[in-house]
C-alpha cells in the first residue's frame, strides 16, 4: 500500500495527525497553483477555499488520479470559479532574456531537465555551512522576484516534481508556454548561483 493509500485510511478514520500530514505535504504545491492563477494576494484565501472542498468532498474521492493530482486539481478549480472574472492570460514578454536562449546547453531539450545542475557545496565547515544559508536566502530571494507564473511553474515542476503535463492541465496554458517560463526561471536561478559564487553576494 503506498503513501497517499494509507494517509487516505487515516484521513477517513478520522486521524487528527492525517490531517496535520496532508496538510504539511501538500500545502507547498496547492499554494503554488493558487499563486499561479489568481497571484499573491488571493492565493492563501483560494488555499483555504480548496481544504474546506477537500475536507466536504474526502469520503468521494475514488483513487481515479493520485491524491495530489486530485488536491491540485480542487485548488485550481477554487482559484478559476472565485476569480473567473479575472482569468489571467499568459502573457510572454517578448524581450530575449538576459541569460540565453531556449536553446542554453545547461538544460535537455527533450525533458528540461538540468544537463549541468549549479555547483553544490558539499562541505560541513561553519563558513560553507553560512555560505549555504546566504546562497539559500538568496534563492528565495531570485524566486520571490520571479514573474508569478514562472515562480509557480519552478516550484511544481522542480520542488514538486508534477510532470510538465500535468502543469498545463493545472493551469490551463500550452505545453510550450510551460517549457518556457520554467526555462526563463531556471535561467535566472541558475544565474543567481553563478553570480553567488563569484562574488560571494546575492
Amino acid at each position: 500500500m503506498n503513501d497517499d493509500n494509507q494517509l487516505l485510511e487515516r484521513l477517513l478514520a478520522g486521524e487528527q495527525r492525517a490531517y496535520k500530514d496532508l496538510v504539511g505535504t501538500y500545502q507547498g504545491a496547492m499554494r503554488a497553483v493558487a499563486y499561479a492563477i489568481v497571484g499573491a494576494r488571493h492565493a492563501d484565501e483560494v488555499v483555504q477555499d480548496a481544504w474546506l472542498s477537500v475536507v466536504r468532498n474526502l469520503a468521494g474521492f475514488q483513487g481515479r488520479s493520485s491524491l495530489k493530482t486530485w488536491l491540485l486539481t480542487i485548488t485550481a478549480n477554487a482559484a478559476k470559479s472565485r476569480y473567473k472574472q479575472n482569468r489571467r492570460e499568459v502573457l510572454l514578454d517578448d524581450l530575449p532574456s538576459p541569460h540565453g536562449t531556449l536553446g542554453d546547453d545547461r538544460f535537455s531539450a527533450a525533458d528540461g531537465h538540468w544537463l549541468l545542475a549549479p555547483f553544490a557545496w558539499h562541505q560541513d565547515t561553519p563558513e560553507a555551512l553560512l555560505t549555504e544559508d546566504e546562497l539559500r536566502e538568496c534563492m528565495e530571494k531570485t524566486l520571490l522576484s520571479l514573474p508569478e507564473l514562472q515562480s509557480s511553474v519552478l516550484l511544481l515542476r522542480d520542488r514538486q516534481g508534477l510532470e510538465l503535463e500535468e502543469i498545463c492541465n493545472l493551469l490551463e496554458i500550452s505545453l510550450s508556454n510551460v517549457r518556457v517560463l520554467l526555462h526563463r526561471a531556471r535561467l535566472k536561478v541558475f544565474a543567481t548561483v553563478e553570480h553567488f559564487e563569484e562574488t560571494g553576494q546575492c
